[in-house]
């Protein structure tokens, strides 16, 4: 295909990488160098109940760090505030994340806002750096959505209603420690969810505008990784080693996402979750747009429909993702979870974020209404 290089900037990778299995037993080694005082955030029982909470809370005991534990944390700016003032009252050094996705976001964004201030007027925003911005050490429980090693954190204003994205160089964590052991225990819905979303990171930096040639080496990798690994998990062969390629591979999809950002399908499904109608999750609601985005690219945007169809090994992205979207039960319609036409005009309302970054030759309210009401 036609060579693309030109004069860019490689974006910086802020966050220090260590993956392999068992590094969760080196947790107080690698938060140590952060300080002697640790907020712990976790999930509502996986963290618990799997045996990671208790294994984290020893190996940092171990390295003289204290941990004040949350546990339950939400993505929500009320949640975060009061873990946000936890932090503040123990004195903590560093903010360890322990869970998914929302988990890690919540993490992120509890950081951040005891620098900032409270964490509801932050969300849409881009942060100017602060110099007191906590340090967060992030070990993934999923493998997903890469929010281990991005520089966003999606939470909800719950005061606006409004879910977005606080980004800047400060949410990035210090260090993601991804073991995939911790991945072996995810049940398969939450791996067919989670293991979509970051498919979707690797298509949607192969086709973005922001797309450059060593994004694109690394989102090819991803789609050599990841589809295949997800179609194993979802006929039940769930080796360690397919575990690993996906953990891996959702951690260069996190690459991506803090490198050539996404398009459409994020900014779309995040609006589509308000305080009192949270919706699917985050996985669930891009599998619900996809197979309308990519009819829509392939009319629109065939050049770039082109690159994922290369990367792929395909004639039809559409049909690929899908056949894929059928074997790992995803393959659904917005009516089929209680959406209709008249959802519509607060889905598109809701919009926010850099939708110029789609593909789409003119990504306006139009061309969005329109993929939804195909989704329909």
């Amino acid at each position: 295909m036609e060579s693309r290089v030109t004069e860019y900037d490689f974006p910086p990778t802020l966050t220090r990488i260590r993956f392999g299995r068992g590094l969760l037993d080196k947790l107080g080694e690698y938060t140590r160098p952060c300080g002697g005082t640790a907020l712990l955030v976790c999930g509502h029982t996986s963290a618990r109940g799997n045996g990671a909470l208790g294994q984290a809370l020893a190996s940092l005991e171990a390295a003289g760090v204290r941990a004040y534990v949350i546990d339950g944390i939400t993505p929500q700016s009320t949640a975060v505030d009061a873990a946000a003032a936890q932090a503040r009252a123990t004195r903590a050094d560093v903010i360890v994340g322990i869970g998914g996705g929302s988990v890690l976001d919540a993490a992120k964004a509890t950081a951040v806002a005891v620098a900032h201030g409270p964490s509801g007027p932050l969300v849409g925003t881009i942060l100017t750096p602060h110099a007191d911005c906590l340090p967060v050490v992030a070990v993934p429980t999923t493998a997903g959505s890469g929010a281990e090693v991005t520089k966003g954190a999606i939470i909800t204003d719950t005061a606006r209603g409004l879910k977005s994205g606080i980004r800047g160089f400060d949410v990035f964590p210090k260090i993601a420690l991804v073991d995939p052991a911790l991945t072996d225990t995810q049940p398969r819905g939450v791996a067919m969810t989670s293991g979509f979303d970051a498919v979707t990171h690797a298509i949607e930096a192969l086709a973005a505008r922001s797309s450059r040639p060593h994004t694109d080496t690394i989102a090819r990798q991803a789609l050599d990784l990841l589809p295949d690994a997800l179609r194993r998990i979802a006929a039940g062969h769930c080796s360690s080693e397919t575990r690993d390629r996906m953990a891996f591979g959702a951690v260069l999809g996190g690459i991506l996402v803090a490198s050539a950002s996404t398009c459409l399908p994020h900014r779309m499904q995040q609006a589509m979750g308000t305080p009192d109608r949270p919706g699917p999750t985050h996985g669930q609601g891009l599998a619900l747009l996809y197979p309308a985005w990519l009819e829509s690219l392939q009319q629109a945007a065939p050049e770039a429909a082109a690159r994922v169809a290369d990367a792929l090994r395909t004639d039809s992205t559409r049909e690929a993702v899908a056949q894929l979207l059928t074997l790992t039960d995803l393959r659904r319609s917005l009516r089929s979870v209680g959406y209709g036409p008249e959802d519509i005009p607060g889905f598109v309302a809701r919009i926010t974020g850099n939708i110029d970054n789609d593909p789409h030759p003119d990504p306006d309210t139009t061309l969005i209404t329109s993929i939804y009401e195909r989704a329909l």
